[in-house]
């Protein structure tokens, strides 16, 4: 990224305001605090889901690695949005440099471009798993999982440098407010002295593509699963299987939705004050959701959290 470039191109200071949505707030101070504690939440419960996956030799499995992975990435999603804002509450200075607002851009899209496709990697191991069972120590060996975790990086990693490097060597004009706490492809776009119709229409082609091809695998997988569930003999197999996926199926639901309206519904559906909501559900609650779903939901996750403190079976 030309970082030159933009500050170039600059018609007015380096430095822009996120309004954030405290200012639409009766009790700011309230929900400053509210957030912190979702955030510390949010954080503690993806290091332990972690920390358990890495101590647990039961769960050195390719869908534990997977969760693992997205553990991490929800801590870095929340990590990079949530800090800046409430310090920006307390210090009451709602300022960020141009460099400061391409990086949280940067880091904010690749992240979320990643998740979409890991999400899409975990439905095919549990394709693989629940369809090909015999054959899935094959199919999901070391180096696959490694590999497919690789091009998901890759995949959000190059989708933040496009989105990124074109969002800001636009001009903008005098006004410098972002409506919103983080600096958003679309927030940001919106300040833009040029017409940026052009960049808006391939931007959302862009995102139809990256959330088509993941939905289609998720599809095509699941719909093979249900098949194969059905067709299962043994009840506790149909439940066990059933019950790994539905909670799949419920993160999915949760980030994909939030993403569609964001970067694929029409402006006329959008308001700032829409938008920052959405993007609170996504940022802040899905990354607390997300280990609660999975160890909540998941028997042998619960076991090894029970190992690790030390509480054995009454009878």
């Amino acid at each position: 990224m030309d970082i030159p470039t933009w500050m170039r191109n600059y018609t007015g200071p380096s430095d822009f305001i996120l309004v954030g949505f405290f200012s639409q707030s009766k009790h700011p101070a309230l929900l400053a605090v509210v957030i912190f504690v979702v955030f510390l939440m949010a954080l503690s419960g993806n290091v332990l889901l972690i920390l358990l996956i890495l101590s647990d030799t039961r769960l050195h499995t390719p869908m534990y690695f997977f969760i693992s992975q997205l553990s991490l990435m929800d801590m870095m999603y929340i990590s990079v949005t949530v800090p800046k804002m409430l310090m920006d509450q307390v210090l009451g200075s709602h300022k960020i440099s141009a460099v400061a607002c391409g990086m949280q851009m940067f880091l904010y899209v690749t992240i979320g471009g990643s998740e979409v496709f890991l999400l899409a990697a975990m439905s095919y191991d549990r394709y693989v798993a629940i369809c090909y069972p015999l054959r899935y120590p094959v199919l999901m060996n070391h180096r696959v999982c490694l590999l497919l975790m690789s091009v998901c990086w890759f995949l959000g990693s190059l989708d933040g440098y496009i989105l990124t490097s074109v969002t800001m060597t636009f001009p903008f004009c005098e006004s410098r407010e972002i409506y919103h706490f983080f600096c958003e492809v679309p927030a940001v776009t919106k300040l833009s002295c040029s017409d940026t119709w052009f960049y808006e229409t391939l931007m959302y082609l862009c995102c139809v593509l990256m959330l088509l091809i993941p939905v289609t695998v998720i599809s095509s997988s699941y719909s093979s699963i249900l098949l194969t569930v059905h067709r299962m003999n043994s009840a506790e197999g149909r439940k066990k299987a059933l019950a790994t996926c539905s909670s799949h199926m419920t993160v999915v639901i949760l980030f994909y939705g939030a993403a569609i309206y964001t970067y694929m519904l029409p402006a006329s559906f959008h308001t700032p004050e829409k938008d920052m909501v959405v993007s609170v559900f996504y940022t802040i609650l899905t990354p607390l959701l997300n280990p609660l779903i999975y160890s909540l939901r998941n028997k042998n996750v619960t076991e090894a959290l029970k190992k690790l403190l030390g509480v054995r079976p009454l009878f």
